[in-house]
């Protein structure tokens, strides 16, 4: 059974999910990548207002496709979210919540994510068209110029994930590789 949860996201939110729980999230969220991600970090090291309230807000790792006409959003699906690793303690100390994306995270993402009681929530990559059926209002916001990785506001319903990450440094990558390896093939 999928827990629905909508955003902004709270400590005692991120607190009753665990790794492996299946959720339905709605609210607000807000996709970034890379050259999103330096132009944030930038602005918050160079102490300018960012173009979101980052405070509960959730990140969704995707750069979606233009819009079909009659669609609200083209294809949005998860990219590799390694590469934003880098960039990710600073967003989480000034208050981000959660992270969509797909594949696993750096030891100092997880424990920024216990710190700052924080989650990580993967999506089903391959599956863009379907996901993008739960964004039912999309809006660039900043970064125009970047096209398909500009910032982008969306409005999401019963957009379907799993908890990869929780904020007790469980890691649903590594269960699973545990569990294959213990299998009596």
């Amino acid at each position: 059974m999928s827990i629905k949860i909508e955003t902004p996201l709270t400590d005692t939110t991120v607190k009753k999910l665990k790794t492996g729980d299946e959720i339905l999230l709605s609210g607000t969220i807000y996709t970034a990548r890379d050259m999103a991600h330096e132009r944030l970090v930038s602005m918050i090291k160079n102490n300018r207002e960012l173009p979101f309230n980052i405070k509960g807000s959730v990140i969704y790792y995707s750069g979606p496709s233009p819009a079909r006409p009659g669609h609200v959003i083209g294809s949005a699906g998860p990219t590799t979210s390694y590469r934003m690793d880098s960039f990710v303690p600073l967003l989480l100390i000034r208050g981000l919540k959660g992270m969509i994306g797909k594949g696993p995270r750096s030891e100092k993402v997880i424990e920024g994510l216990k710190a700052n009681c924080a989650v990580y929530f993967g999506a089903t990559g391959g599956a863009a068209a379907l996901i993008s059926r739960s964004i039912t209002e999309a809006e660039v916001i900043a970064f125009n110029e970047l096209g398909t990785e500009a910032l982008r506001r969306l409005t999401v319903k019963d957009m379907p994930l799993i908890v990869i990450n929780d904020c007790y440094g469980n890691d649903l990558h590594k269960e699973g590789i545990k569990k294959y390896r213990s299998l009596k093939i």
